[in-house]
């Protein structure tokens, strides 16, 4: 009888650690992120360029007043919006987009991605307007603003397009694209999400290109 107990004991043992280990199993699958192919991530409004495109160095600044080059998108993924203060509905609801997504990325995800807001009005977007604006989203983001010529260069070389448009009482807006560029952490362009943006695909979407980078 005391045979026949441990036997039912053993087989029970061994159910609960099969059951665990499926469970594990399951859980780990579960937060491992979807790789998509390349139709997929298009078809998810990521566009992954092959090869990825270099680019000139710049030196601007930061909504800290510090020197911003180059070499600060290298060893991470940089998201980049480029923006302005100003404007009215397209920045600040991507923005938003943008908090949402990283708000909920993981630890170890965040600490491999940046987010940045280039200003396409560097002339109204001081430094201080900067530093007052982007932390509103999220602290950890960095706001880039500095010489206009070097911001035109630099839009050019990815693609992005900007035009400034006049308004009444001498003021103006400005209408630019409004794709999220991603730069990956050699420090060249990736690719583009493009717009209308939703956080769980901005999340899905980086992390299967992040997954497959080597």
């Amino acid at each position: 009888m005391t045979d026949q107990r441990a036997g039912i004991m053993k087989t029970v043992l061994a159910l609960v650690c099969l059951v665990v280990l499926v469970l594990c199993g399951f859980f780990w699958k579960m937060n491992q992120p979807v790789v998509m192919t390349d139709d997929q991530l298009r078809a998810n409004g990521a566009i992954v360029l092959k090869p990825p495109r270099i680019f000139s160095d710049f030196t601007l600044v930061d909504h800290f007043g510090n020197d911003f080059s180059k070499q600060r998108l290298k060893g991470v993924w940089t998201m980049i919006f480029f923006g302005f203060t100003n404007c009215p509905d397209v920045c600040p609801t991507t923005m938003a987009t943008l908090a949402e997504t990283y708000s909920k990325l993981k630890d170890a995800e965040k600490e491999n991605l940046q987010i940045l807001l280039v200003s396409l009005d560097p002339e109204r977007d001081t430094v201080e307007k900067l530093a007052a604006y982007v932390p509103y989203f999220n602290a950890d983001f960095i706001g880039v603003t500095g010489n206009k010529h070097l911001i035109r260069r630099f839009t050019a070389e990815i693609n992005i397009a900007y035009s400034q448009v006049p308004l009444a009482n001498d003021n103006y807006t400005i209408d630019h694209s409004s794709q999220v560029v991603l730069i990956n952490p050699k420090g060249d362009y990736h690719g583009f999400f493009k717009a209308p943006h939703t956080a769980p695909k901005l999340r899905q979407t980086w992390r299967s290109i992040y997954a497959t980078f080597n």
